[in-house]
């Protein structure tokens, strides 16, 4: 068997040189939102993360194993939705839409990425938006506590738990 190196640094982007990697691992945003999980890195060297609480790894941030590895972090492409809008009010509002529904979202400029979900497309054209399905990094916007919400509510009609001030329309 094998030895399985032991995540002991994550990196933030930034805080180390690009040269220091020698390695790399492509990851989906719900890949690059863990806790505990066994990776194996495209060079081939299998090792475990296990951080204290759920952290979202971000494209440009590394880990350093436990014999001195660094292996950089790479934001995979995944079939996403573009919503575009003819001006800002109706793109405000379409995340509005977005957000009530509790949908991982990337927020651009001039537009809004989410996963590719033909029901939502079809009520954001219906609202007014150009939507446009390609494949691209999903780096959704973190959650109002600091942290993103993987996995949660990938369809419009996920179940979760409600204040009385919140409803649905």
């Amino acid at each position: 068997m094998s030895h399985i190196c032991l995540v002991t640094e994550l990196l933030r982007a930034g805080s180390w040189l690009a040269g220091e990697a020698s390695d790399r691992i492509v990851l989906s945003y719900d890949e690059r939102h863990r806790r505990r999980f066994r990776y194996v890195s495209s060079g081939g060297i299998a090792f475990l993360l296990d951080l204290p609480r759920a952290t979202v790894l971000r494209a440009g941030d590394a880990l350093r194993l436990d014999d001195g590895t660094v292996v950089r972090i790479e934001a995979a492409a995944e079939p996403l939705a573009r919503i575009t809008t003819a001006d800002t009010a109706t793109l405000m509002r379409l995340a509005w839409h977005i957000g009530n529904r509790h949908l991982a979202a990337q927020l651009e400029s001039d537009a809004i990425l989410i996963r590719e979900d033909a029901v939502i497309a079809q009520m954001l054209i219906g609202l007014g938006a150009t939507v446009e399905m390609l494949l691209a990094p999903f780096t959704p916007e973190p959650g109002a506590y600091g942290h993103a919400i993987a996995g949660h509510a990938r369809s419009a009609h996920a179940a979760h738990p409600h204040h009385p001030e919140h409803a649905h329309e």
